[in-house]
């Protein structure tokens, strides 16, 4: 394995006018893991991702992929890396295996044929070759997209919320495949609002208003938090997140759906405080437990914000679609 990082950035900086899409941008990949940028829509995960391809010039500091500068080395990077866009950037008029070969003169490669095999078998998409790219399913137009990024045989792909839009199973099926090209060596770094996936990503870094908060392991990320986590379930959420706020002790309330989660200091102190608080406003407890951190957790505790629904982090177990960050 190479001593020189996959990509590393200094200082990088990207803005649009007066925004500040990213800024002051530290970040090390190592050559063969996958790396999460996480993190709600605006904080800049796109916006990176494409000054790593060489598709966006940044405005300060600097950036390399695979030893070459994102600018100065952009033409000759876009053979040796993979890039799969947020939107479906494919020709609905062509076939699957008119897209993949359409991508494969792109970059030049020229025996593309045992390549293309190989990618609708890994894919799953050799039974649909022949099918418009536009009548294909959600989940399909991701593996097709994939398998057009991937048709050059890149050392490192760039994947922008590639899961993002597609059911359940579509997404699980991603992941097996994702898992088996981390497997062959391949260095992946993908961006994603759901922490879930987070999870089985090597690294990642949490990202928001276009700073880097943190960069370390899912669970070295966990450690940032501080304080228990108590899971309270109770009806009218709203006022009991209302309660919790102003009892003294409780750090933080984060609202998930129909249940509040309490940061507290001292367990034994103010749990009692939090269900006397509730009970005197008429509020039910029916149902408490102590939770470990969840990375949705950690990323509203350093962040300071995200206090009500429309802050939350969307988790596919209960969001198929993103919506929840932006």
């Amino acid at each position: 394995m190479s001593a020189v990082p996959a990509v590393e950035t200094e200082d990088l900086g990207r803005t649009f006018g007066a925004v500040e899409a990213v800024r002051s941008l530290d970040l090390s990949v190592r050559e063969g893991e996958m790396f999460g940028l996480v993190g709600p829509d605006g904080a800049g995960k796109t916006t990176t991702i494409r000054m790593l391809c060489g598709l966006l010039p940044p405005t300060s500091g600097r950036a390399s992929v695979l030893g070459f500068d994102v600018v100065k080395d952009a033409e000759r990077l876009k053979s040796r890396i993979g890039y799969f866009s947020q939107k479906f950037s494919l020709y609905g008029d062509l076939t699957v295996d008119e897209n993949i070969e359409f991508f494969a003169e792109i970059h030049l490669v020229r025996d593309y044929r045992r390549r293309r095999e190989e990618l609708l078998e890994f894919t799953r998409l050799a039974p649909f070759r022949d099918r418009l790219a536009e009548r294909l399913s959600g989940g399909m137009r991701k593996k097709l997209a994939l398998a057009c990024a991937l048709i050059h045989t890149p050392r490192i792909i760039f994947l922008d919320e590639p899961t993002t839009g597609v059911d359940a199973v579509s997404r699980r099926d991603f992941w097996k495949i994702l898992s088996s090209l981390l497997r062959s060596g391949i260095t992946i770094v993908m961006t994603t609002p759901y922490m879930d996936e987070a999870e089985r990503c090597s690294r990642i870094g949490l990202l928001a208003q276009g700073r880097l908060l943190a960069a370390d392991t899912p669970q070295g990320i966990k450690r940032l938090m501080r304080g228990t986590v108590v899971e309270i379930v109770c009806p009218e959420i709203r006022r009991g997140f209302a309660v919790l706020k102003a009892i003294p002790g409780v750090t933080e309330v984060q609202l998930f759906g129909d249940r509040l989660n309490a940061v507290i200091s001292d367990p034994d102190r103010e749990v009692p405080l939090i269900e006397a608080a509730l009970a005197a406003a008429g509020i039910p407890v029916l149902q408490r437990r102590t939770l470990a951190p969840s990375l949705e957790n950690v990323f509203i505790s350093v962040t300071q914000e995200g206090q009500s629904p429309a802050g939350t982090i969307p988790h596919p177990a209960t969001n198929d679609l993103p919506g929840g960050l932006s």
